[in-house]
C-alpha cells in the first residue's frame, strides 16, 4: 500500500469514528478548519501553501501530509512545492529538517500515484 493510500485510509477511517461520537464542539471545529481553506478573498492555492509552511514549522507530519495532498489537488507544481520547504526551513529552522525529508518523500509518491 502506498504511503498516500495508507494515510488518506487512516484519516477517513478514523474522522468517521470521530464524527460518529456526534460531539457539537468536535464537529463545529472540523467545520470551522473546512471553511477556513475554502476560496475567499486569498485563493485556496495560497492557503494550502501557508498551511504547508505552518505544519512543517510546527513539525506535525499528518498535516504535512494533508497539505500536501491538498496542493496537489489543486495544480501546485514541484517548483513551488520546494519553495515553500525553503521558506518553512527557514521560518522553522534545522529541526524542520527531518520533516522536510519526509515531506519530499510523500510528495514524490503523489506524483507518482495520486489518490484515486
Amino acid at each position: 500500500m502506498s504511503l498516500v493510500q495508507e494515510f488518506n485510509d487512516y484519516r477517513s477511517r478514523m474522522n468517521e469514528k470521530i464524527m460518529a461520537a456526534d460531539n457539537k464542539v468536535i464537529k463545529r471545529f472540523f467545520n470551522l478548519d473546512t471553511n477556513t481553506y475554502m476560496e475567499g478573498h486569498v485563493s485556496v492555492k495560497t492557503k494550502e501553501m501557508i498551511g504547508l509552511a505552518c505544519s512543517m514549522v510546527l513539525r506535525c507530519d499528518d498535516c504535512i501530509k494533508y497539505h500536501l495532498g491538498k496542493c496537489h489537488e489543486v495544480g501546485m507544481t514541484t517548483e513551488e512545492i520546494y519553495e515553500v520547504f525553503a521558506i518553512a526551513n527557514i521560518i522553522g529552522g534545522s529541526i524542520v529538517i527531518p520533516h522536510f525529508r519526509r515531506a519530499v518523500e510523500y510528495w514524490e509518491e503523489l506524483q507518482q500515484n495520486p489518490p484515486a
